[in-house]
């Protein structure tokens, strides 16, 4: 146990991130007095010169600046801190004004203001352990050379308070002890007073939580965007070569007819005749049937009843036998019960096809506010996204990232699976 936690201290010790913290608490300390400098020195040059033509342009170029000095930390931070920060989107307007108005020059600003204590508690703590940990590791070797008079004897050492010196065996090996003690807690000391730094990073440099949920709002934009032109696209083609192609054939049929009644009504007419019109009808019901098909495909007719028939049909007509739970609060959006009910279909027609199951489930319930959908099988496992050729999870992936929803899959070798969808319904 003792052996454990002391190879567990030197594994501390001997981090990167224990020594990049140490250096960024030196390196931070000048970094931190120049831009503090260069925040106050600049924002008041511009608050005195504001009645100027000046005043303006100058602020714009120190905010401009603090962003720049601000991805500076953003770096120096990932390198020696270990913070992951992303990239802040810029969303500037144009003209002079978006520069002075930039949000994440701003908030640069404020953080080289606030980085400045924090730098000199950061460099006080670094120094001190540091040296006070160093001095008392070597205080054996140079404890001899340092040498005063004190009524009229000569003394050696450090002094403590009044006349004791550490000049014997005993008190040496204390000091010594001491440092020790401060070189292995000096790792931990200059995390805890660098942590306030990581969130400054965090907070300050990195995008804000308005920025995140817009820039997941333009993705997921984008996707219904493209899942909706896919979805046109499908739509034309299966019309193109499927109804069309069908109609056309029948409009010849017809018009073939239409030609043989023109001409003799023979008994061999009226024979190719009935064979014509018994090839339009043939041809008439295979178009109903696959235009029905294809408004399924855009909106099942069972969704108009609800989300829990729409299911219980589809559980039904799927090819594994399948048991079906639904227990929701109220009924969910038309977008969200069509996405569960295209993504519960994919989901077991995945389950027939790959995994070798004998059963499926389907569970619906509405929990704090969420919409989850959890459909599982008795098969082989192995499943996860791309691994289809990325047309089937990633594709419902995609889908109902539109809503805000995320998937999860559960599905070691061997079996069995569940997927779980997780849909906000606010």
């Amino acid at each position: 146990m003792r052996q454990a936690e002391g190879m567990r201290l030197l594994t501390v010790f001997g981090e990167r991130r224990t020594w990049g913290a140490l250096g960024y608490a030196f390196i931070g300390f000048p970094l931190g007095v120049a831009g503090f400098v260069f925040a106050v020195a600049g924002l008041a040059v511009s608050a005195g010169l504001s009645v100027t033509l000046i005043g303006v342009p100058l602020l714009g170029f120190v905010v401009t600046a603090a962003g720049i000095i601000g991805a500076g930390y953003r770096r120096l931070g990932r390198s020696l801190l270990g913070v992951e920060v992303e990239k802040p989107t810029v969303r500037r307007r144009p003209g002079l004004v978006g520069y002075v108005s930039e949000r994440n020059g701003w908030r640069a600003l404020l953080f080289l203001l606030l980085r400045f204590p924090l730098a000199v508690v950061d460099f006080v703590v670094a120094t001190a352990f540091t040296a006070y940990s160093l001095g008392g590791t070597s205080y054996p070797i140079w404890w001899h050379f340092v040498h005063q008079r004190v009524n009229g004897r000569e003394r050696h050492g450090f002094q403590f308070v009044g006349n004791t010196f550490a000049d014997t065996p005993l008190r040496v090996l204390a000091v010594f002890a001491v440092g020790v003690v401060l070189l292995l807690a000096a790792p931990w000391a200059v995390r805890v007073v660098t942590g306030a730094d990581r969130l400054l990073i965090q907070n300050l440099l990195g995008p804000t939580k308005a920025s995140r949920r817009i820039q997941t709002l333009e993705q997921t934009r984008t996707m219904a965007v493209d899942d909706a032109a896919a979805a046109l696209r499908r739509i034309e083609r299966d019309l193109h070569d499927g109804a069309q192609s069908r109609l056309v054939s029948l409009a010849m049929s017809l018009g073939l007819a239409k030609e043989e009644l023109d001409g003799e009504t023979s008994e061999e007419t009226l024979t190719r005749l009935r064979a014509l019109i018994d090839s339009a009808h043939r041809e008439a019901k295979d178009t109903i049937v696959d235009l029905r098909d294809l408004a399924r495909g855009i909106h099942p007719p069972a969704l108009d009843r609800g989300l829990r028939d729409a299911l219980a049909t589809l559980a039904a007509r799927a090819a594994l036998p399948t048991t079906l739970q639904i227990d929701l609060p109220e009924r969910p959006s038309a977008a969200v019960e069509s996405i569960v009910y295209f993504c519960a279909a994919e989901l077991l027609t995945n389950a027939a096809k790959h995994s070798g199951a004998r059963r499926a489930s389907v569970d619906i319930r509405g929990v704090n506010g969420h919409l989850l959908v959890r459909v599982g099988d008795d098969g082989a496992g192995g499943a996860e996204l791309g691994r289809d050729g990325g047309t089937g999870l990633i594709g419902l992936t995609d889908r109902i990232a539109t809503v805000d929803g995320r998937l999860t899959i559960d599905s070691p070798d061997g079996g069995p699976t569940l997927v779980t969808i997780d849909i906000p319904l606010a």
